[in-house]
């Protein structure tokens, strides 16, 4: 004779636990009267703090030097300070520097943007959009 053996749960409460997470998904958060859950704010993203240079120091001044004069198509204080991780007002003077140095041309000056290129071979750069 062989015994048959049914499989009873030993605990009832996660069936009825089950049946009441599924009610909570489809009930509206937003409940007209009684006491409404107020939503949370998230508190953001925090960026890091950059440390960038406020003085040259011999490497970064040599390789401004060097590089920078190198760069392709447009020089900005912004890409001279991200990639020498200088502030903008110490990329701004540099650049300034390497114009009067002549290893840069100037491009377009603005109130609030200056745009330099690499001194060309020929002593004039052709202007974005052209071609030479």
């Amino acid at each position: 004779m062989a015994k048959e053996f049914h499989s009873v749960p030993k605990d009832n409460k996660n069936k009825k636990n089950a049946g009441k997470s599924a009610k909570k998904d489809t009930v509206p958060v937003n409940k007209s009267g009684g006491k409404a859950k107020m939503e949370k704010w998230s508190k953001g993203k925090g960026l890091d703090k950059l440390n960038n240079l406020v003085l040259f120091d011999k490497a970064t001044y040599g390789k401004l030097c060097e590089e920078v004069p190198n760069y392709r198509l447009t020089i900005t204080p912004a890409v001279v300070s991200e990639q020498l991780k200088t502030r903008s007002s110490l990329a701004r003077a540099a650049l300034q520097e390497l114009l009067s140095k002549g290893l840069t041309q100037l491009v377009s000056k603005h109130r609030a943007q200056v745009i330099y290129t690499r001194k060309t071979k020929g002593g004039v750069a052709p202007a974005v959009g052209e071609e030479a």
